[in-house]
């Protein structure tokens, strides 16, 4: 274990899929204190798997930690999570990994900076599958000053972590790949669908989107299998999908950009929002084209 982390204790706040998967990371390194969820059931039987503390009461957390790390759902939870956490934040680390809005990450770190705390944005790109191979990628954003403890610590669940710049330049970073994520899931379905509508065989389809495409990725590789054999297990669900391209079509329209492409996968993701699937991996924008 490094010697930095046996002094400093690190919490881990929000036990969701991803959440759930970096607290085992952190704990295998032996970098973790503690964990809260307002789900104490949760957080207490992840406590009990992983062998670390465990907390009822947030503030009491936050007030027997160093680093805390946060991985929440949207701009809402993590606004309530951290007016529980402002109180007796000098000389402590946050690290916010949750895709939220920009400005709601930028306004969070003055106030903390204000108090005598630090914070930084550290949002992923990666899957649930990633996180448990330790290779997310983690889009860094904060005062530069103390990125080397945030790298240090991350690494424990990320192959890759970047410094982009100053709080909320991870946001903006993680909001373009997202941006780009969503329209390509509907390229992806649009090939799928085109392909099999014209008699070419599943496998022959899966082939060139994934071995021989010059657009082939990671993505491609883990998504059109999934997409023709309707596997929708989650992996990346249509609700933080259409969570983080709402969050790029606000921005957009507030600054007069012009997205076309990602304005019509925006609108397939609340379709199938709509239509009962958000709990669904991201590969069920399939259901909206066949």
């Amino acid at each position: 274990m490094d010697g930095g982390f046996m002094q400093k204790k690190v919490l881990l706040v929000g036990l969701g899929v991803m959440g759930s998967r970096i607290a085992a990371n952190f704990a295998s390194a032996g970098k973790l204190a503690g964990v809260y969820d307002r789900n104490v059931d949760k957080a207490k039987n992840t406590a009990s798997m992983l062998k670390v503390g465990f907390y009822r009461d947030l503030g009491e957390a936050v007030k027997n930690s160093d680093i805390i790390v946060t991985m929440l759902y949207d701009d809402r939870s993590v606004k309530e999570v951290y007016s529980q956490m402002e109180q007796g934040v000098q000389g402590k680390v946050f690290i916010d990994m949750s895709t939220i809005s920009p400005d709601t990450s930028i306004e969070i770190a003055k106030r903390i900076k204000e108090k005598g705390g630090k914070m930084y944005d550290a949002p992923v790109i990666g899957t649930s599958i990633a996180v448990e191979k330790k290779a997310l990628v983690v889009l860094v954003g904060g005062d530069l000053s103390g990125y080397d403890e945030v790298r240090d610590l991350i690494s424990a669940t990320a192959n890759q972590v970047v410094y982009m710049g100053d709080n909320g330049s991870g946001l903006y970073a993680k909001l373009v790949n997202n941006l780009f994520l969503g329209s390509y899931m509907a390229s992806l379905a649009e090939a799928v669908r085109f392909g099999r509508k014209n008699g070419i065989p599943d496998s022959t389809i899966s082939d060139v989107l994934t071995k021989y495409s010059s657009a082939r990725s990671p993505t491609s590789d883990l998504k059109v299998p999934k997409m023709i054999s309707e596997d929708y297990s989650v992996q990346f669900s249509i609700k933080n999908m259409l969570k983080d391209m709402e969050i790029v079509d606000r921005m957009a329209s507030e600054k007069r950009i012009a997205l076309p492409v990602a304005s019509l996968a925006l609108q397939l993701f609340r379709y199938l929002m709509d239509s009962g699937y958000g709990e669904e991996d991201i590969a069920a924008i399939y259901r909206a084209l066949r």
